[in-house]
């Protein structure tokens, strides 16, 4: 039974036997086909020096003994060389008949009088023959003339002897094509056992086990083992970088869950309604920031494994003037002054419009976290510049230079200790990363000024 991989595909080695036999049979057809022809020609090409021979000897014996009967020696040279049975007709001058038998075929074409001999087919008894006839100036009995020697055979005779020739080669291309099937069939079986190796070799391997495959292999498989090997590689990068999210998910879940435990336990136990609304208050509080914290986490595992981006054509402006609408209350409600100054000209970029608005949102909540207890004012601006959308946010707080930028803007990562959980400045980067876009810290004299910047597009109609 021939091995198929899955379904109705077939096997490597089954592939290789039909693209290697194939041609060959295609090839041994043709030769076949050939070859058959050359045996009919062949056996036409014998069979008529056959008839020529015959003829000769016949009309020599006719002339040596005047119109008698053919020597013995003519008669098993006839018989010898025919391949088949010959019959004769001999007329002498004046076409008197002289030997042979008494009917020659009927309706064969060309009258040999002098010259080459002419060869024909006809019907004798009901059957085609190949009939010869020729002509040589005898003298029999005194008279002086053309004797005609007419000499003929069956085709079917001449058939057999070409269908002999033709099996005898089509026996021998049989007999190679056999055998080459076996030696290719098995062969490939061979051929393929270092990939049967390499296969019982990964199967061995342990679920855990994800380095490098180092086993000899051919060469026409390099190719496959290293593609294999930068797979394994990269799965074992997303392992790791799985096993370290939820280790650091983990850590930054802790205090928050921690802490809305806390005070979760202790609001049964308070008395007053003043201590009691604050300890709510409190609460509330934690729990927003605990989910900040799981939205801001989710939000990182989604960008950092390609996410599934809904990429829209927007205004920038009108994304950002939605973000300012939202968290306007938090800077009003910590008595800051807050601006946003809108381009001029729309601003036509293609993304997710919700990743990118998160982006903004973690910049301005960055500065509200970090900014200090001095800042007292947050600028949002959107404009054009070298052919880029820009998002520009700028505080008068503690400050950060270009120096600080890999730090804040790595996972965690954090300047000094705040309330924030140091994903925010992750989270914009990894946006513009995945926007072709970039990010980084301008130089001011007083405060922070980061630029988001995002490629545009065509403008919407």
């Amino acid at each position: 039974m021939i091995p198929c991989l899955s379904g109705l595909k077939p096997s490597l080695r089954l592939r290789l036997f039909v693209l290697i036999l194939g041609p060959l049979l295609i090839v041994a057809s043709l030769l076949g086909y050939w070859r058959f022809q050359e045996a009919q020609a062949t056996a036409q090409e014998l069979f008529d020096r056959g008839l020529l021979a015959a003829a000769l000897a016949i009309s020599r014996d006719v002339i040596q003994s005047e119109g008698d009967a053919l020597s013995p020696r003519t008669r098993m040279l006839i018989s010898d060389a025919g391949g088949g049975e010959v019959f004769y007709h001999v007329t002498g001058p004046d076409g008197i008949y002289v030997t042979g038998y008494a009917y020659p075929p009927t309706d064969h074409t060309g009258l040999a009088l002098e010259g080459d001999p002419i060869y024909s087919v006809a019907a004798y008894r009901g059957e085609p023959v190949r009939v010869l006839r020729m002509s040589e100036p005898t003298q029999i009995g005194g008279t002086i003339g053309q004797t005609v020697v007419t000499v003929w055979q069956r085709v079917s005779d001449r058939n057999r002897f070409a269908a002999a020739l033709a099996w005898r080669a089509f026996s021998l291309i049989g007999g190679l094509m056999v055998t080459l099937a076996l030696v290719v069939w098995f062969g490939v079986q061979l051929g393929l056992r270092p990939l049967d190796d390499l296969q019982d070799a990964i199967r061995r391997r342990s679920p855990n086990d994800l380095s490098r495959i180092r086993r000899a292999v051919p060469v026409e498989v390099k190719g496959i083992v290293a593609t294999l090997n930068h797979l394994l590689r990269q799965v074992e990068q997303s392992i790791e970088a799985h096993q370290n999210f939820i280790s650091d998910a983990a850590h930054q879940l802790r205090n928050p869950a921690s802490a809305l435990l806390s005070l979760a336990e202790t609001l049964p136990s308070v008395a007053s309604p003043e201590e009691r609304a604050r300890r709510e208050q409190e609460l509330i509080s934690a729990a927003r920031k605990a989910a900040r914290l799981a939205e801001q986490l989710l939000s990182m595992e989604r960008l950092r494994h390609g996410g599934e981006m809904n990429k829209t054509t927007f205004d920038l402006t009108s994304a950002a003037a939605e973000v300012c609408t939202d968290i306007a209350p938090e800077f009003l409600s910590r008595d800051l002054q807050f601006t946003f100054e809108p381009s001029p000209e729309p601003l036509v970029i293609a993304g997710d419009r919700f990743f990118i608005c998160e982006a903004i949102g973690n910049l301005l909540h960055n500065t509200l976290r970090h900014g200090g207890p001095d800042m007292g004012e947050v600028r949002l601006r959107s404009c054009r510049a070298a052919g880029m959308a820009v998002i520009e946010v700028q505080d008068d707080g503690i400050g950060m230079s270009s120096q600080d930028a890999p730090k804040a803007f790595s996972r965690f990562g954090q300047l000094q200790p705040g309330q924030g959980s140091g994903l925010g400045l992750s989270i914009v980067q990894q946006v513009a990363e995945l926007h072709n876009g970039s990010v980084h810290v301008g130089q001011v004299d007083r405060g922070t000024l980061i630029l988001l910047r995002f490629p545009l597009a065509e403008p919407l109609a």
